[in-house]
């Protein structure tokens, strides 16, 4: 069935509020980076997602635990805790802007991976702004004229990682709500990155906490709006 124009612009709107969202998570990482390794981070930032949405889904009920799609959500969380590890570390390595920049490839990249796993059309239009956007992305970059870091290639992977799971969100979105697709994701996440702690665990200082909790309030919302807005319409379309 063909999707209403007027849902693609409503999921065009929640991507770009998700993004923004995600745009302040990279900069708490930036700030918090300087004390904290990328692995407390990661965890952190799954585990306020957690207890965020945690009392929300209580309340619905034992329904809203419920799910048939186990598999799914497995995948979904391996997948982003890999890919949100190594965000975490390009933007503690790399220049903020540079790190967000190739990151954001990843809406680029969707499209690409919606035309061959999902068999989603992708018009000419489409075409062309991924082309753009790829060019606009090497012309900032500027290799002929700038050393790049080899960390470039941890960030692109992230990048293509992140496209991965929002491209699955599509295939989930049919028996799987917003919230229970985000809570899952966070609760795996949470346990996978926990174990990590064993070793990398250190103590946070107090003035820290304030940006961890907001670091975690971004995170939900931006999981949030990406996974409503990839429920409402093609994934193709929408990156």
């Amino acid at each position: 069935m063909e999707t209403s124009h007027h849902k693609v612009i409503l999921a065009s709107i929640l991507v770009l509020g998700a993004e923004f969202c995600f745009a302040g998570v990279s900069a708490l990482v930036k700030y918090l980076s300087t004390d904290l390794p990328p692995e407390q981070l990661v965890f952190f930032r799954n585990l306020t997602a957690l207890l965020v949405l945690l009392p929300w889904l209580w309340r619905k009920g034992p329904a809203a635990f419920k799910t048939k799609a186990w598999r799914f959500h497995l995948t979904r969380g391996l997948a982003g805790v890999i890919a949100t590890y190594l965000f975490f570390y390009s933007i503690a390595h790399l220049p903020l802007a540079q790190a967000t920049l190739v990151l954001m490839l990843s809406p680029f990249i969707i499209p690409i991976m919606g035309k061959i796993w999902l068999d989603e059309h992708v018009n000419r239009q489409t075409w062309l702004a991924i082309s753009v956007g790829f060019v606009g992305v090497f012309i900032f970059l500027n290799p002929q004229h700038t050393e790049l870091s080899p960390i470039i290639a941890v960030a692109f992977a992230a990048a293509c990682l992140s496209a991965y799971t929002k491209t699955l969100i599509r295939q989930m979105s049919v028996t799987e709500s917003p919230s229970k697709i985000v809570f899952y994701f966070a609760g795996i996440s949470t346990l996978v990155s926990g174990i990590s702690l064993l070793w990398r665990g250190e103590a946070v200082a107090s003035e820290h906490w304030l940006a961890i909790i907001a670091m975690g309030l971004f995170a939900v919302g931006g999981q949030l709006g990406m996974t409503k807005a990839f429920a409402l319409a093609p994934a193709a379309r929408v990156g």
